[in-house]
């Protein structure tokens, strides 16, 4: 039994809700340091503030591919998450402007920082699963370019909404330092937007039943194997003591080399799958695998070997892109437009400029997912395309490290896009056209996992190296960026060898 093929508003209604999510993240990714530096924070205390984002995404996003590998309800299996997740996001991006009116304006914008990623997280977890469920194999590669142009083209919206207002004659300073009003209404035009969107492909979708998923699985060959939680009473407790140790000497060298304390959450994180892998060992050698515990242990430490190799890509790559949303506000504002007091109209100007380089590297992404990356993959593959699209962002990336012109920063915005659109692509098909079906909510939820850890790294290592060596000097970041991007380049050559076959790729039709 073979899924029926996807038209071209089967391809739009599945993945138009990310055009919300994405306006959700883009406010985010471009705002909440202008934020967090207009309330007070200073450029040192970024990192840190930031660490709520990641942090939530690896705590949840397992957990709800676990769950909703397992659900079925009147909304269906992915939906009722993507739902939740996008009701909850929109109420924190109203909420989130509102910060200088409560008592601790900078740890309430924190918060909802928190609230807002940990929902959004909610929502694009089974929503990257959800694509894989509706479409076919041959399809995933065009479901996913679909998507990712919903992406860029919700990024750009969102990027663009301060810039824009601005120009409407919205102010841009606010009157004693706080949240200017070009921001304000951002999120709040923002929230309306993303909760409109997802509530279309929920509203215009059918997900397949679970007897049909399991139908078309059979169909495909790819009916999942053992599961990895029943083999964990096979597995011994040194690696789990080992992962404790390596939390333990974490947590020991922010003591002897004075690192930033937010390293000691890299620390009690590592230590604390340390434990949670003990306990899911135990309960597996009691003939107690069937938990969630177990279940995501036991799939995470039985990762099948073609997503384990797109993980190391994924983490290097993700590294570099969190470093450029921390720190191009930062950059942008004090090397191009001559100013790091955030009540000066030369600030305020930069972050706005922000605004729209983020908006030209979304647009870049939409238009690539559509017009280049299908026939880069046609012609080259798509391992060599993911490959050759890094490495057009590392040069973007060093374009910040050289340039000091507003316009030319545009230029690097292209390279940077190119490498968007096949993050958000290529991984995705790949794993979806070589996992079983039944375990794609929690696989891609655990590969999300390699898209956090970065993030948590730069959130609370790069503050300490940057303070070490270049203090004050937030452009070394990007020469990071450049470096990391093209580690994931060449990480990205092995994964050839681990796909046992080469999907059939389609074009968008």
């Amino acid at each position: 039994m073979e899924k029926p093929r996807q038209g071209f508003w089967g391809l739009w209604n599945i993945s138009f809700g990310f055009f919300g999510i994405q306006i959700g993240f883009a406010l985010q990714n471009a705002n909440m340091s202008r934020v967090f530096q207009t309330l007070g924070a200073s450029m040192d205390d970024l990192p840190a503030l930031w660490v709520a984002a990641p942090l939530t995404g690896l705590l949840v996003q397992p957990v709800i591919g676990h769950l909703s590998d397992r659900t079925w309800n009147r909304l269906g299996r992915r939906r009722p998450y993507i739902l939740t997740g996008a009701v909850l996001a929109a109420v924190a991006l109203f909420v989130m402007p509102l910060s200088p009116a409560f008592g601790a304006p900078l740890i309430f914008a924190a918060a909802m920082l928190w609230v807002l990623d940990a929902s959004l997280n909610i929502s694009m977890e089974p929503f990257r699963a959800f694509v894989g469920d509706m479409l076919r194999t041959d399809q995933h590669a065009a479901g996913y370019a679909v998507q990712t142009a919903f992406i860029g083209t919700g990024a750009v919206v969102g990027s663009i909404f301060p810039f824009v207002l601005e120009h409407l004659g919205i102010a841009n300073v606010a009157p004693g330092g706080g949240i200017p009003d070009t921001v304000r209404w951002s999120f709040w035009a923002g929230s309306v937007a993303l909760l409109a969107a997802v509530v279309w492909t929920v509203v215009t979708t059918r997900e397949y039943s679970p007897d049909e998923q399991a139908a078309f699985a059979a169909g495909d060959g790819k009916v999942a194997e053992a599961p990895p939680a029943s083999m964990l009473a096979e597995k011994s407790y040194l690696s789990s003591g080992a992962w404790i140790v390596l939390g333990a000497v974490v947590a020991l060298l922010v003591g002897l080399l004075d690192l930033e304390k937010e390293v000691l959450l890299l620390g009690a994180l590592l230590a604390l799958y340390g434990v949670l892998s003990a306990v899911a060992i135990a309960l597996a050698r009691r003939g107690k695998a069937a938990n969630m515990l177990s279940s995501i242990v036991g799939d995470f430490s039985g990762m099948p070997e073609v997503m384990k190799r797109l993980a190391v890509v994924q983490f290097f790559s993700w590294s570099a892109l969190f470093i450029m949303w921390i720190n191009t506000t930062p950059v942008v504002t004090q090397y191009v437009f001559g100013s790091t007091d955030t009540t000066s109209i030369a600030y305020n100007e930069g972050a706005n400029w922000v605004n729209v380089l983020f908006t030209v590297y979304n647009g870049i992404a939409a238009i690539a997912a559509l017009a280049l990356l299908p026939a880069m993959s046609r012609r080259f593959g798509q391992v060599a395309t993911h490959s050759i699209c890094l490495t057009a962002g590392a040069v973007g990336f060093l374009m910040f490290f050289f340039v000091r012109d507003a316009q030319v920063l545009l230029v690097a915005e292209i390279g940077i896009g190119i490498a968007w659109a096949s993050i958000l692509a290529m991984p995705y098909a790949i794993l979806a056209s070589n996992l079983p079906q039944a375990k794609l909510g929690i696989y891609m939820g655990l590969f999300n996992i390699f898209v956090v850890v970065p993030q948590l790294l730069v959130a609370t290592v790069m503050g300490s190296i940057m303070q070490a060596f270049f203090p004050g000097e937030p452009v070394w970041t990007m020469l990071f960026a450049a470096v990391t991007f093209l580690i994931a380049a060449g990480a990205m050559l092995r994964v050839a060898a681990a796909l046992p076959s080469t999907p059939t790729e389609t074009a968008l039709a």
